[in-house]
């Protein structure tokens, strides 16, 4: 089974971003250790705004994962999270 994410606090919209009216979608890429913490994180899409894409890292990395498994055993896996920033009227 591969790794999961459920559960996790969405990350905080960077005031900056919403000043400036940024939204969009990061696609960040977490290598999930057998622990179920973050080994490596990256983006593998970007929203096209650094404070989002960065807001998206920061989150990601502080997250608990059910690991993949293997056999039943937990493994090393990854997985990639999309996280969208939308601001709402």
């Amino acid at each position: 089974a591969p790794p999961a994410y459920g559960g996790n606090p969405a990350p905080s919209y960077p005031a900056a971003a919403r000043r400036r009216g940024q939204q969009g979608q990061v696609v960040v890429r977490a290598e999930v250790a057998p622990d179920g913490r973050a080994a490596r994180v990256e983006v593998m899409r970007s929203s096209g705004y650094a404070a989002l894409d960065d807001a998206a890292l920061a989150s990601v990395r502080e997250w608990r994962f059910a690991p993949a498994e293997v056999d039943g055993v937990p493994s090393a896996g990854a997985i990639e999270v999309p996280i969208t920033f939308k601001l709402v009227d």
